[in-house]
């Protein structure tokens, strides 16, 4: 234990759910010798994960998945059914919205008493009380009591608290979100400060890319147990991965998918899947797509040409390459079938993607369109690439500094 900062072994914790709400005092009264239902809620299943000293540690996991539950229990806010834990230090929970503050005090008596309630002495606290408002920015919100706070200053509050306390232990919940760009900047620029000093920080969040440039580990919670647990990239891959589920349904509304065209053809399938072939609608960033599109003639197709078209759910056209030519150029018999078999480079964006599909005849424009269907499949992308627009491309870009704006 002396390398560890926290051990979890076995931890469970369930809570028992009403089956019926009680909504009025005469429901209360009435049903005061009624035997009431309850459903057990298995928040945390058996989990067990180490941290060891100075490590900045990443939880991850969608809603419901035991998160801010694993959290509490290490502030020791709840006691857990079954399983051990042991923190090495003090512990500085910054968990909830309010949470240990009084909102009938000012920010003054709020942070000295929960300042003393960390482990601080009385005059530690009233010493560090400028350095808390400095950090949280409310020099101007001293004298109100905190009721009066928005939650993003609860936050600020909290959050500066915390790191005034010299805990060995950091647990920070996703509260962080409340607050605006700007402190978010500020306090993961204190994290790595705090990280830097050989304090252990344990930090729940949604942000992926938090979690990628921050943290050295990670664990990723599902339904109450360790997913996956080890590099923060591999855990981020796989939370994106459940959030965006592989073989999910393709587009089958019909005021989504509209069939188009003079009626000579037909855009009988098009389907997608991954580069070893196996059928999919989620791909990871810089994962090829592969996409086969399958048409049948109706009529003769003399010059049949096929097309395609890659649109955001916003409906802007992302990609569409020129038509190519089928069957060699030879015209196409009523009945016959042809797949156009294409490998997609992926450089897009995470987001939501369709395709449009269809043929058209002849070389020249205007080129009559005998087959179209928009929205014939769809699919999404999902990963933690940092950049603007919807594509990435490959640049190259150098800069250059003239000392003294180039003056002699």
């Amino acid at each position: 234990m002396d390398s560890l900062a926290i051990e979890v072994r076995g931890l469970r914790k369930s809570f028992r759910i009403p089956t019926q709400r009680v909504d009025t005092l005469k429901e209360r009264a009435t049903g005061i010798f009624k035997r009431r239902e309850h459903r057990s809620l298995n928040a945390l299943r058996g989990i067990d994960f180490e941290v060891r000293k100075g490590e900045f540690f990443g939880i991850v996991g969608r809603n419901g998945s035991g998160k801010s539950t694993l959290l509490k229990l290490l502030a020791s806010i709840y006691r857990p059914d079954a399983g051990r834990i042991r923190v090495a230090g003090r512990v500085a929970p910054c968990i909830e919205l309010g949470v240990g503050f009084n909102p009938e005090l000012t920010a003054h008596d709020n942070v000295v008493l929960n300042g003393v309630m960390m482990g601080l002495t009385p005059t530690e606290a009233r010493d560090r009380y400028d350095d808390v408002i400095e950090f949280a920015e409310l020099g101007e919100y001293t004298d109100l009591k905190l009721k009066n706070y928005s939650s993003g200053m609860l936050v600020r509050l909290g959050f500066s608290l915390m790191t005034q306390v010299d805990a060995d232990v950091l647990l920070i919940d996703e509260v962080l979100a409340v607050g605006d760009a700007a402190f978010q900047q500020k306090c993961f620029d204190s994290f790595s400060k705090l990280h830097t000093a050989g304090k252990t920080i344990i930090l729940v969040t949604h942000d992926i890319a938090s979690v990628d440039s921050h943290c050295d580990r990670a664990i990723l919670l599902e339904n109450g147990v360790i997913d996956r647990a080890g590099e923060p990239a591999g855990v981020g891959r796989r939370y994106l991965e459940l959030n965006f589920p592989e073989h999910r349904p393709a587009v089958e509304s019909e005021d989504l998918e509209q069939a188009d065209g003079t009626g000579e053809a037909r855009i009988v399938d098009v389907t997608l899947s991954t580069e070893a072939g196996a059928p999919s609608t989620s791909f990871a960033q810089g994962a090829p797509i592969s996409m086969d599109v399958t048409i049948e003639a109706h009529t003769e197709l003399v010059e049949p040409m096929i097309g395609f078209q890659i649109v955001n759910a916003d409906g802007m056209l992302i990609f569409a390459p020129q038509p190519m030519a089928l069957n060699g150029g030879k015209p196409l018999q009523p009945g016959d079938l042809v797949r156009l078999h294409a490998t997609i480079g992926n450089t897009l964006a995470s987001g939501h993607y369709y395709v449009n599909a269809g043929v058209a005849l002849g070389t020249h424009h205007p080129r009559p369109v005998v087959a179209f269907r928009k929205n014939a499949a769809d699919f999404v992308v999902f990963g933690t690439g940092l950049f603007g627009g919807v594509v990435s491309l490959d640049y190259e870009a150098d800069a250059t500094v003239t000392p003294n704006g180039g003056g002699g």
